[in-house]
């Protein structure tokens, strides 16, 4: 967790540094989650389909920043209300209690006249990746897919509840933590379970790489049909 800390610090210094927007959201049950809300840049006085988008390692206030702004931006400027939670307890949203937090943040958001209800977008970098297919995994109907950049599966992972999901995976050809080395494991985990995947490795790029936004753009154009 240490190393992969410190890796996505380190990449995310190398970015321009901007201020987002962070509010504290009120939970039904008195929680209080810390969020970075980006509003998408031509919303036309309309609600805007809702992305939760969950930053790496430890999910803290500095992860969570950059990645609204380095990721998050990408999202905003293509329709979507992207909020970015930042972890109660410095555990990203991994395990029940933190995933469950969640569903009741979208809960909280969507009573907002400028989100959209239905169906949200799950995404998240690294541990964020696989904290969206967990989240993803209690209740894939509410739901559009999950955009994984990147995660792992392993094997042993029961994902029979994402058959028929749709889940975009990327993973950096070089990345530092051996990822890529697990690529193969992670597809056939989320296929054999009957998972609709849109899955690649990108040569030569590290753990956290700049967004393919031509195919993802396309994606997200799909799972929205």
């Amino acid at each position: 967790m240490i190393k992969l800390t410190t890796l996505f610090i380190f990449c995310c210094s190398l970015l321009p540094i901007t201020m987002q927007a962070q509010e504290r959201i009120t939970l039904q049950d008195g929680t209080v989650l810390n969020v970075f809300i980006k509003a998408p840049e031509s919303a036309a006085n309309q609600a805007s389909p809702l992305v939760i988008l969950m930053g790496g390692g430890p999910g803290n206030a500095s992860i969570s920043q950059d990645t609204s702004r380095w990721l998050g931006s990408g999202f905003a400027e293509r329709g979507w209300m992207v909020a970015v939670p930042i972890s109660p307890n410095n555990r990203s949203f991994r395990g029940g209690a933190n995933n469950a937090l969640i569903a009741e943040l979208i809960n909280e958001l969507q009573k907002r006249d400028d989100v959209a209800t239905g169906k949200v977008l799950l995404a998240g970098v690294s541990n964020g990746g696989m904290s969206a297919l967990e989240i993803a995994r209690r209740d894939p109907q509410n739901y559009f897919g999950v955009a994984a950049v990147p995660a792992i599966s392993s094997s042993d992972t029961d994902n029979e509840a994402l058959k028929g999901f749709p889940v975009y995976l990327r993973i950096g050809g070089s990345d530092q933590l051996n990822w890529a080395d697990r690529f193969d494991e992670t597809v056939t985990s989320l296929t054999d379970a009957g998972v609709v995947l849109d899955a690649d490795v990108l040569d030569g790029a590290p753990h956290m790489f700049r967004m393919e936004w031509e195919s993802l753009g396309s994606w997200l154009q799909e799972i929205q049909k």
